[in-house]
């Protein structure tokens, strides 16, 4: 038992150790919400399982606080109204539930972060096509190779291997550095 809880350990520890890596990405996609903030913009964030915790997380951080007391940032998670996602889900499929309120909500103006361990479910494949046709900004966080998420995002930043959970715990790191670089540069 000791051996694979160290190994769990050590697995997290090398994913969050991978941000340091690319550190290009994990600027650029900080930048590209910075900016679309500070014009007006909103971010939409998505994701599926524990990614969509993950989506709904940034989220609140933005609209409520991180650490310091300031003017919410406009941020909505596309996953956080169940009744819109079963009556998109029972309507038009599985596949739509986040590329159908993309396609109401979504503005040049805008950025669609979508997060996935996988960069395959299609329902975010959808979402980032739909923010393309828009001309919003598309932004992963996205794991293994990126998947077919990751060709459709102008800036992804994507952490190797194919552990789901180190993939998150890396992932949370980053929703966490977004939140401070925001705190510090628009409050």
């Amino acid at each position: 038992m000791q051996f694979e809880l160290n190994q769990r350990i050590d697995g997290a520890i090398a994913s969050i150790t991978n941000l340091k890596d690319e550190m290009d990405d994990v600027g650029a996609v900080i930048e590209a919400i910075a900016q679309c903030l500070h014009h007006g913009g909103t971010l939409y964030t998505c994701g599926n399982g524990g990614s969509a915790a993950q989506a709904l997380h940034l989220a609140e951080e933005l609209i409520g606080r991180y650490r310091k007391e300031r003017p919410p940032f406009k941020a909505i998670c596309l996953n956080a109204d169940p009744t819109a996602l079963t009556c998109i889900a029972n309507d038009f499929g599985f596949e739509s539930i986040f590329s159908r309120q993309c396609e109401a909500l979504l503005g040049k103006e805008d950025v669609l972060l979508v997060l996935s361990t996988s960069g395959d479910s299609e329902n975010l494949v959808e979402a980032l096509e739909v923010a393309k046709e828009v001309g919003a900004k598309a932004l992963g966080l996205l794991g293994n190779r990126g998947g077919d998420c990751r060709v459709r995002c102008d800036r992804s930043l994507v952490i190797p291997g194919d552990d789901s959970a180190h993939i998150q715990e890396a992932h949370m790191v980053m929703i966490h550095l977004i939140c401070e670089a925001l705190e510090e540069g628009l409050a």
